[in-house]
C-alpha cells in the first residue's frame, strides 16, 4: 500500500457506498481525510 502520510484528501458524497469505503482505505494509508455529505 502507498504511504499517504501528511496528505489531505477531500471526499464528497462520503456517507455511503464506494466513497465511504474509499475514505476508510485512504485513512488506513495515513491520509488526513475530510468527508462531506449533504442532502437537498
Amino acid at each position: 500500500m502507498i504511504n499517504l502520510s501528511g496528505k489531505i484528501i477531500l471526499i464528497t458524497g462520503a456517507s455511503t457506498g464506494i466513497a465511504a469505503t474509499t475514505a476508510q482505505t485512504l485513512a488506513k494509508a495515513g491520509a488526513n481525510v475530510i468527508l462531506h455529505s449533504g442532502s437537498r
